[in-house]
C-alpha cells in the first residue's frame, strides 16, 4: 500500500510546505495553509520515443463550430477535437447560460455530456426550458466524484463534455476535500487526459477570487488548451468573453453578446453596439481597443469634480486605477491639468474592461476635456500610451484600428507620432508629447 504523505499546501497560489505557515512566501497571502493528504502516484513510461524536428508532421484539425459565429472566431474558427477551454468570471453573469447554450447547438455533431455539481438536473432542465434548449442529446448528469464522471464520459462517448464546475468535483484518490490546490490539479489533469485521448473537446467551468482572476494554482490555466474570460457587469445587458490564452489560435480575441429572456444573443457589430448611446458631452473620448486581431470602438468618460472630501477621490470603472493616478501625474507635470483639488472619476462605457497602455491618451484627454468643459470633435479616436515623461508611444495593432474608425465614419484620429501612412480618407493628427495633443484639440 503507497505510503500518505502529509503537507501543507496555499490554496491561493499552491505552494507546498512540509511545516505549517502563517504568510505563503510564494503569494504572501495570509492563512491560506491547509493540510493535505496524498499518495504518491505510480509513474508510468512513455510510448513516443524522440523524434528529429523535421520528422514531425503538421496535424490538421478538424474544427467545429460551437453555434455562435463570434465564439468561434475567437477561438480561431471553432473548437478542436481533443481541446480543453476552462471559462472564468463571476457568479451570475451567464458562464452556465452560454455553456447550456452551446451544448444546445452541438448536438449536431453528438451527444453532450453536461456534468454539474453545483445545479440538480431538474433546476438545470427549468433553465433549458426558458432558454429553449430542450434537446433530448443533452445529457445532464448531477455528479461531483471524479471517477463516475470518466466512467460516463466513456460509457456515452459524447461529442462534447461540459464540466460545471471544476472546484465541485473530488477524486477518491486524494484525501483532501473539493476545491482545494491538489484535487483541482488532479480533476484537470485527469479530464484534459481522457478527453484528448478520445479526441473529445471539454469545457470546465472556473470560479474566479474577489480580485477577478482565477480561483486554484497557476497551473490549473496552464494543464488547459484555452482560457476565457466571461466579462461584464451582473446588471447589464452585455457580456464579453476574451481569450487569454489560446493553443489553437491567437489571445486577446473578444466575443460580445447580448443578455436576453431567451439566453445570450450574438452582437454582430459590437463597435455600434458600443456608440449608440454616445452623447458627445465634454469628458467623452472614442477609443479604438483591441488586443487581438478584431477591434472595438469604446466610448471613455471621464468626470472631474471639485472634491467635497480633503483627499480627493480616484474612482475607474474599467480602467486600472494605479494607471490613472499616473496619467494624471503626467496631465499635472507635463500637461498643466491640475487635478489635486478634484475628485476624478473614469468610466468605459458599456463595462469592458481595458487593460493595454494604448488607452492612456484617450483617459488623458477625456480627463482634460472634462476639467476644461470642452468637448474633443466628436469625428475624432484618439489612442496611444504615455509615458512618464510625457511622450506619446506607439502601440501595437495601429492599423486596423484605424480601419475600424474609418468603417464607422470616422475622419479623424489623433495617433502616435511614429505611426505610418494613412489608410483611405481617414486624417491622421500625429503627436508626439502630451501637450501636443493638449493644444491641438483643447
Amino acid at each position: 500500500m503507497a505510503r500518505q504523505s502529509v503537507r501543507f499546501v496555499c490554496q491561493s497560489c499552491g505552494y507546498a510546505s512540509v511545516k505549517w505557515k502563517g504568510r505563503c512566501p510564494s503569494c504572501g497571502e495570509w492563512n491560506t495553509f491547509l493540510e493535505e493528504l496524498e499518495r504518491p502516484t505510480e509513474a508510468t513510461l512513455s510510448r513516443t520515443q524522440p523524434r528529429p524536428i523535421d520528422s514531425w508532421g503538421e496535424e490538421e484539425y478538424e474544427r467545429r463550430s460551437t453555434g455562435f459565429a463570434n465564439l468561434d472566431t475567437a477561438l480561431g474558427g471553432g473548437l478542436v477535437p481533443g481541446q480543453v477551454a476552462l471559462i472564468a468570471g463571476e457568479p451570475g453573469i451567464g458562464k452556465s447560460t452560454l455553456l447550456l447554450q452551446v451544448s444546445h447547438r452541438y448536438t449536431q455533431n453528438g451527444k453532450i455530456l453536461y456534468v454539474s455539481g453545483e445545479e440538480s438536473g431538474s433546476q438545470i432542465a427549468l433553465r433549458g426550458k426558458r432558454l429553449g434548449v430542450f434537446h433530448p442529446d443533452v445529457l445532464i448528469y448531477p455528479e461531483t466524484l471524479l471517477e463516475e464522471v470518466l466512467e460516463a464520459i466513456r460509457r456515452t462517448d459524447p461529442a462534447l463534455v461540459v464540466i460545471d464546475s471544476v472546484q465541485t468535483l473530488y477524486s477518491r484518490k486524494l484525501e483532501s476535500s473539493a476545491g482545494s490546490v491538489s484535487q483541482v490539479r488532479e480533476v484537470t489533469f485527469r479530464l484534459a487526459e481522457v478527453c484528448k485521448e478520445r479526441g473529445t473537446p471539454c469545457f470546465i467551468v472556473g470560479q474566479i477570487t474577489k480580485e477577478g482572476t482565477i480561483a486554484g494554482p497557476k497551473v490549473l490555466e496552464h494543464l488547459v488548451d484555452t482560457v476565457l474570460q466571461f466579462e461584464g457587469e451582473r446588471h447589464s445587458f452585455h457580456r464579453v468573453v476574451k481569450v487569454i490564452k489560446n493553443r489553437f489560435g491567437s489571445t486577446g480575441e473578444v466575443a460580445v453578446f447580448r443578455m436576453g429572456d431567451r439566453g445570450l444573443e450574438e452582437v454582430p457589430e459590437p463597435s455600434a453596439f458600443f456608440l449608440r448611446e454616445r452623447t458627445g458631452a465634454p469628458g467623452s473620448v472614442i477609443f479604438p481597443y483591441t488586443e487581438g486581431s478584431k477591434p472595438i470602438l469604446l466610448e471613455v468618460q471621464a468626470l472631474v469634480l471639485p472634491a467635497i472630501y480633503t483627499t480627493p477621490q480616484r474612482r475607474a470603472q474599467g480602467f486600472d486605477v494605479n494607471r490613472l493616478s499616473l496619467i494624471l501625474a503626467v496631465l499635472e507635470k507635463e500637461g498643466g491639468i491640475f487635478t489635486r483639488d478634484a475628485d476624478v472619476f473614469v468610466n468605459v462605457a458599456g463595462g469592458l474592461s481595458v487593460r493595454e497602455p494604448a488607452a492612456d491618451l484617450a483617459v488623458a484627454l477625456a480627463i482634460a476635456s472634462s476639467r476644461k468643459e470642452k468637448a474633443v470633435p466628436p469625428d475624432t479616436v484618439i489612442f496611444g500610451e504615455i509615458g512618464l515623461a510625457g511622450e506619446v508611444r506607439a502601440v501595437h495593432f495601429s492599423e486596423i484600428r484605424l480601419k475600424e474608425a474609418l468603417r464607422f465614419g470616422f475622419r479623424r484620429a489623433v495617433i502616435p507620432g511614429s505611426l505610418g501612412e494613412t489608410p483611405g480618407d481617414l486624417e491622421l493628427l500625429p503627436v508626439s508629447t502630451l501637450r501636443e495633443a493638449l493644444d491641438l484639440l483643447l
